[in-house]
């Protein structure tokens, strides 16, 4: 989908990675400019997952020859990814003014935790500091219990790469109409407060509360997980009164006076508490396949390997093994594009390759 673009990613953490990946997944040519010597983060493998279908050249920025390299390479590009704090690419003579002047269509996608400019801009934090404070963390555990520390899937992921991946498509899509590039100021911060929007539209109706436990999707019954026998879990969202009928009936509480209060947030804890007892009575695979082909909206929490046996993945195929690591396989499907997995590289497998086909260098 993306065939005939060039990202180069200059080596960074988590979410600008992650963003460069979904972006060679779809096709485009990405280009790691990767640390020389060593890995950004000690004890890394020397292929990372990450970098799947990436072309990696190994350069140190630091040395003028090697980032006229760089500029070489950018001068090339489509847009470019990194992610460290602000004002250290403008240091390496590579920030926005830098490479706009080698290269004026190019889409310059900066990730980070709080945003360029903020209070909070050259200040360190991590996925869970950004999604606290952006308010994104607030619903994250039953009341009365501390938040949990969610997997990086709010803050990194959801709130970082998926929102850069976002601007950078817009940019590309303005470069290609206008000739001219743009800066992509990606923030966790930002992008975490941004996803809260389908939960702030609940208050237009009423079914949002900012008190833990009592809106429509964080307090009731029927939207939860539950321990079953074996320890296993097993979830339950049944929001819609033909769904949680049928979850009732299957249950054999269809006539149950107590649990026909579906909306009652009074009864909830009630419910809740009888509702625990009798998942507890039997494992989570007994009563996954109860529940299975029916409209109840119930599913076992499987982990990635139990996942990857599943018949739902039997179907549609998207976790796999390639190159001896378990992934996911890329997403969203297109009708025309088939993608196959592709090799993530060694540190600095394609630094010939890509020196080869750079155009030279100016006299100038």
């Amino acid at each position: 989908m993306l065939n005939g673009i060039r990202i180069i990613e200059v080596e960074g953490l988590g979410p600008g990675p992650f963003a460069a990946m979904l972006l060679a997944d779809m096709g485009a040519d990405v280009i790691t400019i990767h640390r020389k010597g060593s890995a950004i983060t000690p004890g890394m493998p020397e292929r990372s997952l990450l970098d799947r279908g990436k072309r990696s050249i190994a350069l140190d920025l630091k040395d003028p020859q090697e980032l006229g390299t760089a500029k070489r390479l950018i001068a090339t590009a489509d847009a470019l990814i990194e992610g460290f704090r602000p004002s250290v690419m403008e240091k390496l003579g590579l920030g926005p003014e830098d490479c706009h002047q080698i290269n004026p269509k190019l889409v310059y996608g900066r990730m980070t935790g709080w945003g360029q400019q903020s209070p909070l801009s050259n200040t360190a934090g991590h996925d869970l500091n950004y999604i606290a404070l952006s308010g994104a963390l607030s619903y994250a555990s039953p009341p009365g219990q501390p938040p949990l520390t969610p997997a990086t899937l709010v803050g990194d992921i959801g709130g970082g790469a998926l929102y850069l991946i976002a601007g950078l498509l817009a940019g590309l899509l303005n470069a290609q109409s206008t000739g001219k590039g743009t800066v992509v100021d990606a923030a966790i911060y930002d992008g975490s407060a941004h996803m809260m929007n389908l939960l702030m539209s609940l208050r237009q109706t009423g079914n949002l509360s900012y008190t833990r436990g009592e809106s429509l999707l964080d307090g009731p019954h029927w939207s939860r997980t539950y321990t079953c026998a074996d320890g296993g879990f097993i979830s339950v969202q049944c929001l819609e009164p033909k769904f949680y009928g049928c979850f009732l009936d299957i249950l054999g509480l269809g006539d149950d006076a107590e649990f026909a209060r579906q909306y009652d947030q009074a009864a909830w804890p009630g419910l809740t508490e009888r509702l625990s007892k009798i998942f507890a009575q039997k494992p989570r695979d007994e009563w996954a396949a109860l529940f299975q082909d029916t409209d109840a909206c119930v599913a076992p929490v499987l982990s990635p390997q139990e996942a990857l046996d599943h018949p739902m993945n039997t179907a549609r195929q998207t976790w796999i093994d390639h190159d001896e690591t378990r992934q996911a396989a890329a997403a969203p499907r297109f009708s025309t594009y088939d993608w196959h997995p592709r090799s993530s590289p060694k540190r600095g497998e394609h630094t010939d390759e890509i020196l080869n086909d750079l155009p030279p260098a100016s006299s100038g």
